[in-house]
């Protein structure tokens, strides 16, 4: 067996290959930049790729549901034990992945299936299935968004696929001067004490920015279609219910999902969330940027020199 070890969000990851001849990291180059060289406690989930793995028996299981993720369908089934099984398909609902994990994502196994891209969408379809249900027990969010550094602080753009966030993130880099693009659609949020950090992850989407880069939260933005361009500040209530949908989470485990609504709440607290109504263009940037940007001097000395 052959382990790699990595740094996600500045959690510890080690990803395990049982028969590395066949699977091995050429599945996954996305988390070669969050690649570290020896392992570090405390472990934040591991998990072993192994093609001999079957499913659990059909008395040791209870089906949930199936999912439709927008590339694909996944099955879900809860284990005996508390953990859970997973069956990925790809868009042409062909098994990609058999996902067995514990209750806390901590410990994980899986086998891939078919051909080479058919094992790189369900490696990397797992991994962060698992990066984002470990991270509930951590104050840690896996959120669909496009996040834009400005200055040192990162800015999060939310809104439902084809609304316009990667358009916003591109007007801020094009008009907006001291801005580099973090993540493209699922970038993670961390609370760390009473702060609230922003990180770049190995899942961008279709536009290929998988660095290894954090910043504080500057501010949560979703991007609402309108005539005349203007931002609002939302109340509380309003702050966590546009940001629990961008979460993923599953609201059929309660203490996962529990685990989501109080780091959301939390977050709410300590970060500001609004609304752009927007057209996608030039003057939306620019009066979103006079509205929610920090005016800090940027902090990138301060993190530890990740650029």
């Amino acid at each position: 067996m052959l382990c790699h070890f990595f740094q996600i969000a500045e959690h510890n990851v080690e990803l395990c290959f049982q028969q590395p001849e066949v699977n091995n990291m050429t599945l996954v180059p996305s988390l070669e930049p969050f690649r570290v060289s020896e392992p570090a406690a405390p472990l934040f989930f591991r998990l072993t790729v192994d093609d001999t793995l079957v499913p659990a028996p059909k008395e040791e299981r209870t089906r949930i549901d199936s999912f439709d993720t927008g590339n694909g369908d996944t099955i879900v089934w809860r284990l005996a034990g508390g953990g859970y099984q997973y069956v990925i398909k790809d868009i042409l609902k062909r098994d990609c992945c058999l996902l067995k994990t514990n209750k806390d994502f901590s410990e994980c196994q899986c086998a891939l299936n078919g051909s080479y891209s058919m094992r790189c969408y369900g490696l990397n379809s797992a991994l962060m299935l698992i990066s984002a249900f470990a991270g509930s027990f951590h104050q840690t969010l896996l959120i669909h968004a496009s996040l834009v550094r400005c200055n040192g602080y990162g800015y999060a753009f939310i809104a439902k696929s084809g609304t316009g966030k990667s358009t916003q993130v591109s007007s801020w880099l094009r008009y907006i001067p001291g801005c580099d693009l973090m993540n493209d659609d699922n970038p993670i949020i961390r609370i760390i004490g009473d702060q609230v950090f922003i990180y770049g992850s190995p899942w961008s989407g279709k536009t290929p920015c998988y660095r290894n880069v954090k910043a504080p939260l500057g501010a949560i933005t979703r991007i609402d279609r309108a005539k005349v361009n203007s931002v609002e500040k939302l109340p509380p209530v309003q702050a966590f219910a546009s940001l629990l949908p961008a979460n993923s989470t599953m609201k059929w485990d309660k203490d996962i999902f529990n685990a989501a609504c109080e780091t959301t709440s939390r977050l709410v607290e300590l970060c500001n969330v609004y609304t752009l109504h927007c057209l996608p263009d030039e003057e939306a940037a620019r009066v979103c940027h006079q509205a929610i940007a920090k005016v800090k001097a940027p902090l990138m000395s301060s993190l530890g020199g990740k650029m």
